[in-house]
Parts: structure tokens; C-alpha cells; sequence
């Protein structure tokens, strides 16, 4: 299961998906009580959030972590991971 979070409100992360034919669910995190918890922002008064990623295994331990996404090599860097 892939999961991407954005602090953006429901209809601007609808909107964002659609636009961009995400073929995943994006979460919306207003609060930035995720971010966070996971690294994504300092404190929940963040502006923007880093662009960071995890592996979650079934038992939700995290298997991989990359603290700074390059969007470019990302989809490959994650396929290595697997």
C-alpha cells in the first residue's frame, strides 16, 4: 500500500491527485500532527513540509527511511529497497 500525506486540505490534495493521476491515496494532514511525528516538519506551525519517504513493513516497523526524496531517482530507489 502506498500512502503520500500532504498538511494541504481535502480539496486542494483532490485536486492535486487528480491533476497528477496519482494512483495512490493522499492523506491530509492539516494539523501536521503527522509530519511531525515522522520528521516531515519541525512543529505543527511548519509552512511546508520535507519531502521525506518510508518503508513500513506488515508489522509497522520502519524498514527504510530516506530523509531527503530526489523525485527523479526516487521510483528506483524504492524498487531497489523492495
Amino acid at each position: 500500500m502506498v500512502l503520500g500525506v500532504s498538511f494541504d486540505p481535502e480539496a486542494d490534495n483532490a485536486a492535486f491527485a487528480q491533476k497528477f493521476t496519482f494512483p495512490f491515496e493522499l492523506l491530509c494532514d492539516t494539523r501536521r500532527e503527522l509530519g511531525v511525528l515522522y520528521g516531515a516538519a519541525d512543529a505543527p506551525d511548519s509552512a511546508h513540509a520535507r519531502r521525506i519517504a518510508y518503508i513500513i513493513g506488515p508489522d509497522g516497523r520502519v524498514r527504510h527511511v530516506w530523509p531527503k526524496v530526489d523525485v527523479k531517482a526516487f521510483a528506483d530507489e524504492v524498487l531497489r529497497a523492495l
